[in-house]
């Protein structure tokens, strides 16, 4: 008969919480796609090198905004800057993420600089506000172009580990709670790593092909292939590790595994096995090794990966929902199951999480509007595309 702890009845940590590791996975996965091209020198990614630095600025900016609406007294947050505890697990997140916070920001104002001056010789509040950016120099030539070319990659080969730690400390955060079987795996932080950069990934796929349909743009084929391979690799690396790690456990069959066997076949079934694994899984993977292994045609391919994309953007969305939520159903009695359907209107409710989650792609739209995030030389008239 179950057996449920008064204190376990209620899930405490609901959609925000789902939500924060979902983000900060975008920011690490669009962090990476950029330093491919800026540090690693992969110019293929450069029509989408510029827009995944802005998303992952314009998501790390949002990546707090889950926590401080789950919080009783969102003020209290600051309260880990001026007052430093450095063995605090949760105050270590205070920490990276503002140090990952001001070396994008810089990179940023390296990277785009020559447009925000050329922004800045115009009229208008914009270009005031640009003005202000570069602190009113608008001096630019080939020595300051090749300066701020190498001080960018720097940025960019620093933020490579710095996006790791931030990303990689959420799987350690849970990982690290041994009183939680679900939770206490050291594979929590690698899972959640790799999962990121596969979000991040599709996430610009998704976005640039939506974008230059819109405006009549011309898809960079060349791009698109790249990006499908490196999502291809990148998703077979993640979902490999989360069954490795399920395996494992059911090999070992320690004393946990009898409960958790029963948390999954009775609770975690349909989220877990069937749309995770079976369908938002195995789906994108065969649709992925399609268009990597055989040639196909660009429309084809591209309607594809599109889809692909939008699949593993769900597939890492329930993967953080079934290890924030599923570890929550389990009672401490290990002979209980507890339940949990989010709200509608409330303030943690799936509108809120909607409107926190829309908030960055609005803000992508009027960056965009200030500088362009794609290159000059990509926006061009829409033609026949070629077979492939």
């Amino acid at each position: 008969m179950d057996f449920v702890f008064p204190n376990e009845v209620h899930v405490t940590w609901t959609v925000m919480i789902v939500l924060y590791p979902y983000i900060t996975g975008l920011v690490a996965g669009a962090f990476i796609v950029s330093s491919l091209y800026h540090v690693f020198g992969r110019d293929e990614l450069r029509p989408v090198a510029r827009f995944s630095l802005a998303s992952a600025f314009v998501f790390l900016c949002f990546a707090t905004l889950p926590l401080l609406i789950h919080l009783g007294h969102p003020e209290r947050a600051f309260n880990i800057m001026v007052t430093p505890h450095f063995t605090s697990a949760m105050a270590g997140f205070g920490y990276i993420y503002s140090a990952y916070l001001i070396v994008v920001v810089f990179e940023i104002w390296f990277v785009m600089r020559g447009d925000f001056i050329a922004r800045a010789r115009g009229t208008g509040l914009v270009a005031l506000f640009c003005r202000a950016i570069v602190l009113f120099d608008l001096h630019e030539d080939d020595a300051t172009r090749a300066a701020d070319h190498r001080i960018a990659r720097f940025l960019a080969g620093l933020g490579i580990p710095m996006a790791c730690l931030l990303h990689g400390y959420v799987g350690f955060l849970f990982g690290s709670i041994k009183a939680n079987p679900w939770w206490s795996t050291p594979l929590m932080f690698v899972i959640f790593i790799f999962s990121a950069i596969v979000s991040g990934i599709a996430v610009l796929v998704f976005h640039y092909v939506v974008v230059h349909k819109i405006n009549g743009w011309k898809l960079d084929q060349a791009c698109l292939r790249s990006l499908g391979r490196y999502l291809w690799g990148f998703m077979i690396i993640a979902v490999s590790l989360e069954l490795l790690e399920i395996l494992s456990i059911g090999y070992q069959q320690t004393e946990e595994w009898e409960v958790l066997a029963e948390l999954i076949d009775r609770k975690l079934f349909v989220p877990y096995i069937v749309l995770q694994f079976l369908i938002f899984s195995l789906g994108p993977f065969l649709m992925l090794a399609t268009i990597v292994l055989l040639r196909v045609r660009d429309r084809v391919h591209n309607v594809v990966l599109w889809l692909a994309s939008v699949m593993l953007l769900f597939q890492v969305l329930l993967m953080r929902w079934n290890v924030v939520i599923g570890g929550q159903l389990l009672s401490k009695s290990m002979r209980g199951f507890t339940d949990y359907f989010p709200g509608l209107w409330e303030r943690e409710g799936l509108v809120t999480a909607a409107v926190v989650f829309t908030m960055p792609f609005v803000i992508l739209y009027v960056f965009h509007r200030v500088v362009p995030l794609f290159p000059p030389a990509d926006p061009r008239p829409l033609d026949v595309e070629p077979t492939g």
